[in-house]
């Protein structure tokens, strides 16, 4: 099985093939970005250039070329290719291909590419079958996939091949796209402006601009002459949702973006990223419940108004739904980033839980003991407690609290903001007394 060639025929339903597929760059020079992987002197051009082949892995965004630079890695380095989806492969079709590989091998020394799309969506045991063909160098393993390989593949793949990380198609890139096909087309005409409002919406996806402007020549055939306007454009773009899967990185990336804005006291990037995520199709209730947990991580006591106002705008948006809810997320996110800042009881929360698990069950000291019945009172339960109110300002010094085996400890440290400033001031002058 060779390498595609720009000098194969055409076959005879290549009009049938969607356009992306069909313009699928034949060399390097008509692969569009990623030229911090494929630029004079970076790492994969370097490789290339030298004909060396090794195993990768190719992570990023849909629409950045990973299947297009897996095709033109095989047909660079003269090897075989063969592309399985995981979606549809299985074992047995691992080891169809690791035979293929070997006879080729035997009968012509070429080298094959085994290409596995959506490598992510084999499981554990899957990824380990055709370790020993990659470890004897039967197969050159390529896999392409759209999640962090930290968290989806495995050790043993992941130490045999090189991870390659490919970003998502600039504006500039998916217009050079955009005009690379309409020069393969017949004569139609292009009104300014038309290519640049499907590279906003393509969002970075060479796929998806090419579709919308596969749609754009099929609409703009009606007229006479053939032209793409800006009213085509807008229609073929309509409905373009940014990109955000909700399973995977991008969006476990964009709320971290969104809580550590929150947390930098910037209101302006805390709404950006909020809309992206509204815009993306995110759940407006798992914001909300983010929310909530940033007024208690993030502000706390410096400024307990936010926790409330976390908790009004999840009520808020129950009520009303969206999109008219989502101003009540926005009006919480903006107030959680201007307001004073404090981490003093997420801190000192997670301090005293660690002293609950290590210490193990310590007892309550007697006089903290509630005493309902005459048998616990002769057991000294409740004895010598002081009860607080009745002591000068509602504060009985000396008394202690933790086990009797355990020293006091301090957990929560007040910050110099916001109400935690008087919260300070007064546990201070109790220490005093």
């Amino acid at each position: 099985m060779r390498p595609p060639d720009p000098s194969d025929p055409v076959p005879s339903d290549d009009g049938a093939r969607p356009l992306a597929d069909r313009l699928r760059p034949a060399s390097l020079d008509d692969y569009v970005g990623q030229a911090h992987l494929l630029g004079p002197g970076k790492p994969l051009r370097r490789m290339l250039e030298g004909g060396h082949l090794h195993s990768m892995i190719l992570w990023g965004p849909p629409g950045t070329g990973k299947t297009t630079l897996a095709r033109l890695v095989a047909h660079h380095c003269n090897a075989d290719f063969i592309a399985l989806s995981a979606v549809m492969a299985g074992v047995k079709d691992i080891r169809a291909a690791a035979e293929a590989a070997s006879a080729a091998r035997r009968e012509s020394g070429r080298r094959t590419v085994l290409f596995l799309d959506e490598v992510h969506r084999f499981n554990k045991a899957q990824q380990d079958a055709f370790l020993p063909w990659v470890e004897d160098g039967t197969l050159v393993f390529i896999g392409a996939t759209t999640e962090n390989p930290s968290f989806e593949l495995n050790n043993a793949l992941l130490s045999r091949a090189r991870v390659y990380v490919l970003r998502s198609l600039t504006e500039a890139d998916l217009l050079q796209v955009l005009q690379r096909a309409l020069r393969k087309q017949s004569a139609i005409e292009v009104e300014e402006g038309a290519l640049e409002a499907m590279t906003v919406s393509a969002d970075g996806d060479a796929r998806r601009a090419l579709n919308m402007l596969e749609l754009a020549i099929d609409l703009a055939g009606a007229a006479e002459p053939p032209r793409i306007t800006q009213a085509i454009a807008r229609e073929v773009a309509s409905g373009s949702l940014r990109r955000f899967d909700k399973q995977g990185e991008a969006f476990y990336d964009q709320i971290s973006a969104l809580h550590k804005s929150v947390r930098g006291s910037d209101p302006d990037a805390a709404l950006y990223w909020l809309c992206r995520m509204l815009d993306g199709g995110c759940d407006p209730r798992y914001i909300a419940r983010r929310v909530l947990r940033m007024a208690s991580e993030d502000i706390g006591n410096a400024d307990p108004r936010a926790l409330t106002m976390a908790l009004e705008a999840c009520e808020v948006y129950e009520r009303l739904g969206s999109p008219e809810g989502e101003l009540a997320i926005a009006q919480a996110v903006v107030f959680l980033a201007c307001a004073a800042k404090s981490n003093a009881v997420y801190r000192g929360f997670g301090e005293a839980m660690e002293d609950a698990k290590q210490r193990g069950s310590l007892d309550v000291p007697l006089h903290l003991r509630n005493a309902p019945t005459r048998l616990m009172k002769n057991l000294g339960y409740g004895k010598g407690y002081r009860y607080a109110h009745d002591e000068p300002d509602a504060y009985a010094a000396g008394e202690k609290y933790f086990p009797d085996e355990m020293a006091p400890a301090q957990y929560y440290r007040p910050v110099p903001r916001g109400l935690e400033i008087k919260i300070a001031e007064a546990l201070e002058r109790r220490k005093r007394k």
